[in-house]
């Protein structure tokens, strides 16, 4: 057996509940993913990538069909295809100040957002949240999941951003996407990803503590990136 084949037809059985091989992989490698991140190393960046890529195809179930009866949550699957996106930057950007900071240098040196960058993130992501509201809405989705299914796709977006570019709060909004998406993933069958959002949870908080203790006494001394 093929390891495709293998990912694609592998289940694991949790009561009456089949679980496919690549929401465990995804969640296991996600939080694996958040602590290479809080430890500040590069390769959080092409293991996230893995990871989403495992779960795109558990959200989008019709599609990638292992059962008739999986439905597709366009704004799960949609967010797991930005963090992809997103993470590439990151993934350069975090890569980039490495090699100009030398051995031993971290790969980002965490900071607060300054009041200019807010003046332009906080609109930005009100109109983001709006627009992808209506997009899911377009493709079928209402109701109370709607607007949970927008958060989480909107919260993630903001997160991944952040932690591309160093920011300290990118923590508190994995905490206000994980408050929202233990309890959609459990109420959706994804036992394994709500197991992955619950876990994030501390690990999260440990990772803002982390960072805002950082950077209370590291300063930005790597040169500006050139593809900001």
């Amino acid at each position: 057996m093929s390891v495709i084949k293998w990912l694609f037809e592998t289940n694991f059985q949790f009561g009456s509940k089949s679980i496919p091989v690549r929401e465990v992989l995804g969640g296991v490698l996600g939080i694996t993913s958040a602590f290479l991140g809080m430890k500040r190393k590069v390769a959080a960046w092409p293991v996230g990538i893995f990871a989403d890529a495992m779960l795109f195809t558990v959200f989008l179930g019709a599609v990638f069909a292992y059962s008739e009866n999986d439905a597709n949550f366009y704004g799960q699957a949609s967010r797991n295809l930005l963090l992809i996106i997103v993470s590439i930057y990151g993934w350069s950007r975090w890569a980039y100040h490495k090699k100009v900071g030398g051995p031993g240098k971290p790969a980002v040196i965490p900071r607060w957002t300054t009041k200019k960058e807010r003046l332009y993130l906080v609109p930005a992501v009100i109109v983001f949240f709006l627009i992808s509201m209506q997009i899911f809405k377009a493709l079928g989705e209402s109701g109370t999941w709607l607007l949970v299914d927008t958060w989480i796709f909107t919260g993630t977006a903001l997160a991944t951003f952040g932690m591309s570019r160093g920011y300290v709060e990118f923590w508190l909004c994995w905490i206000a996407v994980d408050l929202v998406g233990v309890p959609f993933a459990f109420a959706n069958g994804y036992y394994p990803t709500g197991i992955l959002y619950a876990c994030y949870l501390p690990l999260v908080i440990w990772g803002f503590i982390s960072w805002l203790r950082i950077s209370k006494v590291e300063k930005e001394t790597i040169p500006a990136y050139s593809g900001k």
